[in-house]
């Protein structure tokens, strides 16, 4: 069992049988596994990636008794929804820390893919810092990837090279905050994947929470979808 299928047992016990799939990566392979866990009888399933969105509509037309959730997409179908947490509004305040420790007035930010996710806390964290200091610049490497510990240490020490006193990130591993470390320089960074909290601030998006919400409301479509929009502050 996973952390994020305790909420649901723990609520739910033996009524509720889940099932965990771990390191499919995006394209075909996630195709074969997300229709691997339809054809095995799990009625809800979560996709947790965005570059799961096209594989996630493609295996939810073949199934349509199926509810798919996907995380962070902007696709739907009568059974595929989307979620994500607001992540900006903590992107926005840590643009407001990062400005107010921030001495060069320059502020660096790893990004991992320019998709809406990724771009709209950028966007929070650069309009948080002009409330701080109007003229702040903020310097971005696309690292393309969520989780590669060299490109990521290599953005940090560029950003660095480039006059950066506080340095983010939208990805995955410690890399860019050891390399901050090492070199005594300042990072802030809501961590998403990799628990974080001995080396800086971490928040999480526990789809565990989320799991029994959605199955509490899942006994009818239309009390699935109210609920789907109330999690996302829309009802």
């Amino acid at each position: 069992m996973t952390l994020r299928a305790r909420p649901v047992i723990k609520e739910f016990g033996d009524k509720v049988e889940t099932t965990f799939l771990e390191n499919v990566s995006e394209g075909p392979d996630s195709e074969r596994s997300i229709e691997q866990l339809a054809r095995a009888g799990n009625k809800l399933i979560f996709t947790t990636s965005f570059g799961y969105m096209e594989p996630t509509l493609k295996v939810a037309k073949k199934y349509p008794k199926v509810h798919f959730e996907h995380a962070t997409g902007y696709k739907r179908a009568d059974n595929m929804s989307t979620y994500s947490g607001r992540f900006y509004e903590g992107r926005y305040i840590q643009g407001i820390i990062a400005a107010k420790m921030s001495k060069a007035g320059v502020l660096g930010y790893i990004g991992s893919f320019p998709i809406p996710e990724v771009i709209s806390g950028i966007n929070a964290t650069i309009l948080g810092a002009q409330t701080v200091n109007p003229n702040i610049k903020v310097k971005i490497i696309w690292a393309n990837s969520w989780f590669d510990p060299g490109k990521e240490a290599d953005a940090a020490k560029a950003l660095l090279d480039q006059g950066a006193d506080v340095i983010m990130q939208h990805t995955d591993s410690p890399a860019a905050m050891q390399n901050r470390i090492r070199a005594r320089q300042t990072g802030v960074r809501p961590g998403f994947r990799n628990d974080q909290v001995r080396t800086e601030v971490a928040a999480h998006l526990d789809h565990g929470q989320l799991g029994s919400l959605l199955y509490r409301a899942g006994q009818g479509r239309a009390r699935w979808h109210l609920e789907v929009r109330r999690l996302l502050g829309r009802a």
